[in-house]
């Protein structure tokens, strides 16, 4: 999925000739903290609500500022991966989008980001949930797809996580099927680590909350 895929169809952009108020009223219906300024296709730069507030310029025109504005980006061709990288990095709750000649062609928000990799992640389709423990070198994906297959199963995604300076890492696992017992014996008995699983609706409903929080906890916004 590329960045051209997420731009949302809603959210305007400034102009320098839009004051503060109006640039404020934007965030509050949109629950955004960031709004790019654009003349024409020429993106200047993105502006947050705390800009607007220390410069107490709420009823002035946001061109009559001298501004010190950021200007993160992505382009159409970047992967969503990259786009929540940048969103991630900066602590951004919106990111222009713009072509190879720098020209903006819209902006992606965090919001949608969030929805685009849920449905990336296959975290909409019916299945079980189990979480691997190893060590970085016992890593090795095609014996993890073969126990799964064995089963009768197939991956339908999959997250690696591995805490900084640490040789352990953990591997979740989304398959097509709620009954997961089998594919557990069979990890256990190539002596993997188990560290969690999950094959009820309602375990999976606060699976997928936790993941939610995590991910928004670690996005910092």
């Amino acid at each position: 999925m590329l960045a051209k895929d997420l731009i949302s169809e809603v959210v305007p952009a400034l102009k320098t000739s839009d004051t503060g108020l109006q640039a404020l009223s934007w965030m509050d219906i949109f629950r955004i903290s960031h709004l790019p300024i654009v003349n024409n296709q020429e993106f200047l730069g993105l502006i947050s609500d705390k800009d607007i507030y220390n410069l107490n310029m709420a009823e002035e025109a946001i061109g009559n500022h001298k501004l010190s504005l950021f200007s993160p980006y992505v382009l159409l061709s970047q992967h969503i991966y990259e786009v929540i990288e940048i969103v991630s990095r900066l602590k951004l709750s919106v990111v222009p989008v713009l072509d190879e000649q720098k020209n903006y062609q819209g902006l992606i928000t965090l919001n949608d980001l969030l929805q685009n990799f849920a449905n990336l992640s296959a975290l909409k389709h019916p299945g079980g949930i189990i979480e691997l423990e190893m060590g970085v070198n016992d890593y090795t994906l095609t014996e993890i797809s073969q126990i799964v297959e064995s089963n009768d199963a197939k991956i339908l995604s999959m997250y690696v996580s591995s805490p900084e300076d640490s040789m352990q890492m953990t591997i979740t696992l989304k398959v097509n099927t709620t009954d997961i017992t089998s594919i557990i014996r069979t990890f256990n008995r190539y002596n993997y680590t188990v560290k969690a699983s999950y094959m009820e609706s309602d375990e999976l409903e606060d699976l997928l909350h936790n993941r939610y929080e995590a991910f928004m906890k670690y996005l910092n916004i």
